[in-house]
């Protein structure tokens, strides 16, 4: 069981006033969040406009790993980031600073060609799963046993709603005997129940801006450190 820290995500500029956007902003906040507890740090890399992009990759992970020595560190690969499939592996290719793994999500059309990309360039992949719809095709990828992590990631706001998917794509995966580490995350309203069902379940889990800007008794948390120290909380409860 493992924190990663999730920096900033997809969110907009003014989502938080800590929202990490430059990489020395995402390195020094990294730092931060290691020394609160997380384990790992999970990036949406931006360009100098703000906005994501694969193309600021090899900046930012310079940047982060020189400020957290020995951490891993994963990007996201998301479909939206460069809005184009031919650019988006043209992009991964191109990394000369290599992430330690990213996420693909499995609900995006060319992710087994992102994902052979990913292993092919060396670089551990996080296979995202937000549906058992994404969880049966998972399983049936023949490069399933590969992957570094199974993230089961639910961005449904109904809690019971969540449960249900979670659960679902749980025994999709237990029934095709997938044996990868699972890290479980949920999104704004679902964030902390997630984190202690992760506790439960003995998987690992994730917080960050990226998923919420709340602590548990509903205040806006200062920074992503304070996520962090959260969630550590519930883990050694």
């Amino acid at each position: 069981m493992i924190i990663q820290a999730c920096l900033n995500g997809a969110r907009p500029h003014d989502f938080h006033p800590r929202l990490p956007l430059t990489p020395q902003a995402m390195a020094m906040d990294g730092a931060a969040c290691i020394y609160s507890g997380a384990s790992e740090l999970h990036l949406h890399p931006r360009g100098s406009n703000g906005q994501e992009s694969l193309q600021a990759v090899d900046a930012t992970i310079r940047a982060v790993r020189l400020a957290c020595p020995g951490t891993l560190i994963g990007v996201s690969t998301g479909a939206w980031i460069e809005n184009d499939e031919q650019r988006t592996r043209s992009a991964i290719a191109s990394w000369t600073e290599l992430p330690d793994y990213a996420s693909v999500n499995l609900s995006e059309p060319d992710a087994p060609a992102v994902i052979d990309l990913l292993h092919r360039r060396g670089i551990g992949v996080e296979a995202g799963l937000a549906s058992v719809a994404d969880a049966k095709r998972f399983v049936a990828l023949p490069a399933r046993g590969r992957v570094f992590r199974v993230l089961i990631e639910i961005e449904e706001q109904d809690l019971e709603v969540a449960y249900q998917i979670a659960e679902g794509i749980a025994a999709v995966l237990q029934r095709a005997n997938v044996r990868r580490p699972i890290l479980l995350h949920g999104f704004d309203e679902t964030l902390w129940p997630f984190v202690e069902l992760a506790r439960e379940r003995r998987w690992s889990t994730r917080v960050g801006l990226e998923d919420g800007q709340y602590l548990r008794d509903g205040t806006l948390a200062p920074d992503n450190a304070a996520l962090v120290a959260a969630a550590a909380a519930i883990l050694r409860d």
